[in-house]
């Protein structure tokens, strides 16, 4: 099995499983292996042997004495070849190395770990953070008590050491088992190093990593089935099961340190772009998994470190193609942060912030209380409810309306009170409802930005005025209430002047993602009512007003949902009926270079696995007719590893597919727009693809981000077209399902004259 020498060609025949000799014709491509003493031979490796049975050949032919269970062997980037890859090395006529087993590494590692010399540490733990992602040496390690050796040199270390260190836990945190046993110390301790800020860059990623691991490890993400319950309380988790952290307990220990959040908050301005993403991916990360008990704490804290504007202006900056992703993902946990807070009732008996704000409002007014002619006391109904049951009044718009109101009060609190007394002063049928109309323009923007309920938004695109919706909504009231003072409103005029502020908030949030914020207040603020008027008639002509209807509005956002939830099983069906992709090198910054592999072969074969937790794979010079089933793909990667799927990332191998006629066009200095990359928390990429076609990139991209447990973002327009279109097709079936009986038939039809000849009717059944 292994002939020859460092100068002697390889032997004529090498040995199968079983001993006996094959013809030189059969035999298959020359390895070359180095040994430890750096002797190199040329092997002629039987692809059906084992890993172990290589290496004892090996052994036998070199007269090593030592146990093959010693040796082991990597390719020249240290991956470890396994039974599953050994084909795949020896076809590529990959050079080998017969190096110490992982069991011999692990030990020696463990043995070095615990010296406090500063190289020979930092040097350990290069070497650690490279070999504890394979599961023989991080099980060797872990039995050795490597861990307990690790967190210790986490606790105490500081610069590129700690670097490695956290960087070896990043990795060993990627196994779904063996760090169950870290406390909350090591929590903490974590927690501390993040909320440094002279942490350096190379220190917070994989700090960073290491928090949002343990944020998204609950019991509720645990592998296995769930009862689809909307009950938070946590099933049980197995002894030694990692799955026992979570958002509650990695939080509590983020309180402990005040500054963490704002420093996080803070590296959103950092020049580093991965710095940027990590900090990102760990605010979404909270964002997705924050539980009920502490919601709202969390939530509050993020808006006073005012997030959305930092986030804002990443959108705005330079590295925003390798943000995107990140970005359209924070925007759908925002869409899900303010439909909770629409639907949560406003109950200032219960809850203390409730009634601040309502006290806030009340005292901007200046007003005092007074009585009725029933002697029941008015205050609410003095800002333009009809009642004076605030949970009622603003039953619709929650408490996303209670802090509407109070931003806009904030804005300009004396503009407020005189707004107020304006209105009071005036005959009761022509004072404007002030608070009910700022329910109003809550809905309209809700309408407009599709808040219809958590983990369905489709947005493809930044929409930094969505993240600004409490100055939106200041402009939009505003707007309103000048409406209704330059068109002399009376009290049934409401629904007209509602109108009206539609029609407007179309206009002025247009092309979102281009537009500048002073063209928006442009709209809102200088548009006149006479031009509104006309372009809202203008408009009426071609929709049915019917559509702003409440109950339009409510069965609109019941329709997108299962229109949503149809497009993302078709998806999810083509990954599970598998793809062939372009192998491509990726171009990204965000992805590490010590994990770019240039591709051997061209093409590759994609399939999710029934389970939806793999994507098994196969890489081929030439497509072929890929089997049902998985018995043609080789190889897989683990849907849970992937924390990004990010667009736009890759460029074709130069002559590699040269001669290619279905190859999807692409510039080999510019990424490909059919391109993305899955990547994992510390920056590697375990696939590079590019596909073959626009469809096929959309079925993928937005597949693989609707089966996160978060929902992901839709990343194509194709997929928010489906779901659009659904959307309006149902609502239309709906119409004429509630109004076919009561449609009036004119009468007195005139038809025209009869046609010269009849002949037509079925001359084509007969041509």
């Amino acid at each position: 099995m292994a002939n020859g020498s460092s100068t002697r060609p390889s032997g004529p025949s090498t040995s199968g499983a079983n001993g006996t000799s094959r013809p030189k014709s059969l035999l298959v491509p020359t390895n070359s292996v180095t040994t430890k003493d750096g002797v190199t031979v040329r092997a002629r490796i039987e692809p059906t042997l084992t890993v172990d049975d290589v290496i004892r050949q090996l052994c036998i032919n070199l007269q090593i004495r030592d146990p093959p269970s010693m040796f082991a062997l990597r390719d020249e980037t240290d991956e470890l070849v396994t039974n599953e890859n050994l084909r795949k090395k020896i076809k590529g006529r990959v050079h080998l190395k017969l190096v110490n087993s992982p069991s011999l590494e692990a030990i020696e590692i463990v043995e070095k770990s615990s010296l406090r010399d500063e190289k020979t540490l930092r040097k350990t733990l290069f070497s650690l953070q490279k070999f504890i992602r394979e599961e023989q040496f991080a099980n060797e390690f872990l039995q050795r008590d490597g861990l307990s050796e690790l967190i210790d040199v986490i606790s105490v270390s500081h610069g590129n050491t700690l670097a490695y260190a956290l960087l070896a836990m990043q990795n060993l945190m990627d196994l779904d088992h063996g760090w169950s046993t870290l406390d909350n110390s090591f929590i903490f301790r974590v927690v501390q190093i993040l909320s440094s800020p002279q942490s350096l860059i190379n220190v917070c990623r994989p700090a960073t990593a290491i928090l949002k691991k343990l944020v998204e490890a609950d019991p509720h993400s645990a592998p296995g089935p769930h009862l689809a319950s909307s009950s938070r309380s946590p099933p049980s988790v197995p002894p030694g099961s990692v799955y026992r952290y979570g958002f509650d307990v990695v939080f509590e220990q983020m309180r402990k340190e005040k500054g963490l959040l704002e420093t996080v908050v803070n590296r959103l301005g950092s020049a580093d772009t991965s710095m940027i993403l990590y900090s990102m991916m760990l605010i979404n990360s909270l964002l997705s998994h924050a539980t009920d008990a502490r919601w709202e704490e969390f939530v509050n804290e993020l808006e006073r470190l005012n997030v959305r504007k930092a986030v804002i202006r990443v959108m705005s900056s330079h590295t925003i193609e390798d943000l995107t992703s990140c970005i359209l993902d924070f925007q759908a946990n925002m869409i899900r942060v303010t439909y909770r807070k629409k639907v949560t009732l406003v109950e200032p008996a219960v809850e203390y912030s409730h009634a601040a704000a309502l006290k806030y409002i009340w005292s901007a007014t200046k007003l005092q209380e007074d009585f009725d002619d029933d002697g029941q006391p008015r205050r609410w109904r003095l800002l333009g409810f009809a009642s004076e049951d605030i949970t009622h009044e603003l039953q619709d718009a929650g408490v996303l309306g209670l802090d509407c109101l109070k931003h806009f009060v904030q804005s300009d609190p004396e503009f407020f009170s005189k707004m107020v007394l304006e209105q009071l002063s005036r005959p009761v049928e022509r004072r404007c409802p002030i608070a009910r109309a700022s329910n109003e323009i809550v809905e309209l923007l809700s309408e407009h930005w599709a808040i219809f309920a958590p983990g369905y938004s489709t947005s493809t695109t930044f929409q930094p005025f969505f993240l600004n919706f409490p100055k939106v909504h200041v402009l939009a009231l505003n707007f309103f209430l000048r409406m209704w003072s330059e068109s002399g409103a009376a009290a049934d005029d409401f629904p007209r002047v509602v109108a009206l502020t539609r029609s407007q908030v179309k206009v002025a949030l247009r092309r979102e993602n281009v537009r500048a914020w002073h063209e928006v207040e442009q709209d809102f603020n200088e548009s006149e009512y006479r031009a509104v008027r006309d372009r809202q008639m203008k408009e009426l002509e071609m929709e049915d007003d019917l559509m702003s209807k409440a109950p339009m509005r409510n069965l609109s956002a019941k329709l997108y949902k299962e229109s949503y939830e149809f497009v993302r099983q078709q998806r999810i069906q083509c990954l599970l009926q598998g793809s062939w992709f372009v192998n491509a090198i990726p171009s990204s910054p965000l992805v590490s270079r010590d994990a770019v592999r240039r591709p051997t072969r061209p093409w590759r074969f994609m399939r999710l696995d029934n389970g939806q937790k793999y994507l098994h794979y196969v890489d081929s010079t030439v497509k072929f007719p890929v089997r049902n089933g998985l018995e043609d793909l080789p190889d897989r990667i683990d849907l849970s590893q992937i924390t990004e799927v990010a667009t736009g990332t890759c460029v074709a191998p130069p002559n590699m597919l040269r001669g290619e006629t279905d190859l999807p066009p692409t510039s080999p200095a510019s990424p490909s727009t059919l391109s993305f990359s899955l990547l994992t928390a510390d920056g590697s990429s375990l696939a590079d693809q590019i596909a073959p076609d626009q469809s096929r990139w959309a079925d993928w991209t937005d597949g693989l981000n609707m089966l996160r447990r978060d929902g992901g973002h839709v990343a194509s327009q194709e997929t928010a077209g489906f779901v659009k279109a659904l959307t309006d097709i149902g609502l239309k079936i709906k119409l004429l399902d509630l109004t076919g009986e009561r449609i009036d038939i004119p009468s007195g039809l005139v038809a025209g004259p009869p046609p010269t000849n009849t002949d037509f009717f079925f001359s084509d059944l007969y041509d």
